[in-house]
């Protein structure tokens, strides 16, 4: 009996526990069970912008001197003065003095010229005087049926006079040329870069006295790509002629930024070997405002700048900022549910700012400028409108500071050389 009962029990123990698990289950209420939740990813949009102007190319370069001359005494002598705007910096006029160099020697010279022009001239008088006294007494003997010997002996003599007139105002005229060298002049409106020469000096010719450049005009070199130039649009016969196209500058002077307006006046005819860069020449007028009526901010040698220059019609293509290209040729839009579309355009130019496409994108899109890891039609997204670009500072005529959108519209240019 015992033994039975050590077999039965954990049996019957089992069997109880079985169906109260069972009853337990019978009994109570089925737990809730929740439908899973998709997270909304977080993207920034843009709206898109149809073009309505040409394309515009982007190039920088720095600001240089059309016109740059090194002055260099064409005679020996002491400086004996300089004008006070004889300094780097220094602004002069045309035909200014800018250094004398002791015309002492050169005045002296002059006058012994101008004396032996003068024994020269008495010469050649005496000359002329005797083969006409001889004409006449020959004529008056002879009538004019007979050569006149006597003249004819006398022609070498007045020839040899005439060349030693002629030899002396030679003379006189170096000497001259030579006495205005002494001062130091430029044929134009300019400030000097560099002096190198100093009051009480004594110079030889051929002495470097400074560097100075014209300040009525001033260019800028603007390397351009292949591609950008197909944009562009220059035909060829204009390489190396006048071109004459508007361009704005856009750079900082003192801290601040600014513009000018300065026109594409030539190309260089040439594409660089080793860059395969083409260079255009930009052009600005009275860089430093020194005209009476400038109204632009001073634009000093050396600056760096970017130009922004107009080419081709660019009216109807789509713009968008460079982020928003995907996939080679794929953008992101946000559907009006929120949700994930991706759409192919074609791409007719891309800079690394923006993206000119057609076809498939319209101005009432949203489209996104955020990076997607995993990009499935249909994902759910949290839309964001992205902020604005900061504002740019450009001087005003008056002087004082006023904020402008960022470069948007076609005639400010909207592309760039990569």
């Amino acid at each position: 009996m015992p033994k039975i009962i050590k077999i039965v029990a954990p049996i019957a123990i089992l069997f109880v526990t079985i169906a109260g698990a069972i009853l337990i289950a019978r009994s109570g209420d089925e737990p809730e069970r929740e439908e899973p939740v998709q997270a909304a990813l977080l993207v920034d949009v843009v709206q898109p912008e149809i073009k309505q102007g040409r394309f515009t190319v982007r190039a920088q370069g720095t600001v240089s001197p059309r016109i740059q001359t090194s002055l260099v005494s064409e005679v020996s002598g002491k400086v004996i003065s300089m004008s006070e705007d004889f300094v780097a910096g220094g602004v002069f006029a045309e035909d200014q003095v800018l250094a004398r160099i002791d015309p002492s020697d050169y005045e002296t010279a002059l006058l012994a010229a101008e004396a032996e022009l003068a024994a020269a001239r008495a010469t050649l008088a005496d000359e002329q005087a005797r083969s006409d006294a001889a004409r006449e007494d020959f004529r008056r003997l002879y009538g004019e049926s007979r050569e006149p010997t006597d003249l004819l002996l006398r022609l070498p003599q007045v020839a040899r006079a005439k060349a030693a007139v002629q030899a002396q105002e030679a003379a006189v005229e170096r000497a001259r040329r030579n006495l205005e060298r002494t001062r130091i002049t430029l044929p134009f409106d300019g400030m000097v870069r560099s002096r190198s020469a100093n009051l009480g000096q004594y110079v030889t010719t051929g002495t470097a006295l400074g560097t100075a450049f014209s300040t009525d005009r001033a260019e800028v070199r603007l390397p351009v790509s292949e591609n950008d130039l197909a944009f562009l649009d220059l035909p060829l016969t204009e390489s190396g002629s006048n071109i004459d196209r508007p361009v704005t500058l856009i750079g900082s002077v003192a801290g601040q930024p600014a513009r000018w307006d300065a026109r594409l006046v030539r190309t260089e005819g040439v594409v660089d070997s080793n860059t395969r860069l083409t260079y255009l020449v930009v052009e600005i007028t009275d860089p430093y405002g020194l005209e009476p009526d400038a109204d632009k901010p001073a634009l000093p040698m050396g600056t760096f700048l970017e130009a922004q220059i107009p080419g081709r019609d660019a009216s109807g293509l789509v713009l968008l900022p460079a982020e928003a290209l995907h996939d080679g040729n794929q953008v992101y839009l946000a559907g009006e549910d929120d949700k994930l579309e991706i759409r192919e355009v074609e791409i007719v130019r891309a800079t690394p700012r923006e993206v000119y496409v057609s076809g498939a994108v319209d101005a009432d899109d949203r489209v996104i400028i955020t990076a997607i890891p995993a990009p499935v039609p249909g994902l759910k997204l949290n839309v964001r409108e992205a902020a604005g670009a900061q504002p740019r500072l450009r001087i005003l005529p008056s002087g004082e500071l006023a904020a402008t959108a960022s470069e948007t519209s076609a005639s400010d240019g909207q592309g760039d050389t990569p």
